[in-house]
């Protein structure tokens, strides 16, 4: 991922699109950081970026389950 994606468009993805991209940025997490410990990077930038990025991804995924759960609550009698 070369630039990062604004929470407006992970907001229109399903769930599953969320989770994969989660998936590729973690990966890409642990590339930078491999990287990182045998000198290969050049700078802290990305590592901050890709980080930065699956925190979005993460609060995006929440939101969107909190919503879709919360049309779904059951109705509790008295």
């Amino acid at each position: 991922m070369a630039k990062a994606t604004k929470p407006a468009d992970l907001r229109a993805k399903t769930v599953e699109e969320l989770d994969t991209l989660l998936v590729d940025l973690k990966r890409e997490q642990f590339n930078l950081r491999f990287q990182h410990a045998t000198g290969q990077t050049e700078g802290q930038s990305r590592m901050r970026a890709v980080r930065r990025e699956i925190a979005r991804v993460k609060t995006v995924a929440t939101e969107v389950v909190k919503k879709s759960s919360a049309g779904h609550a059951p109705a509790v009698k008295s």
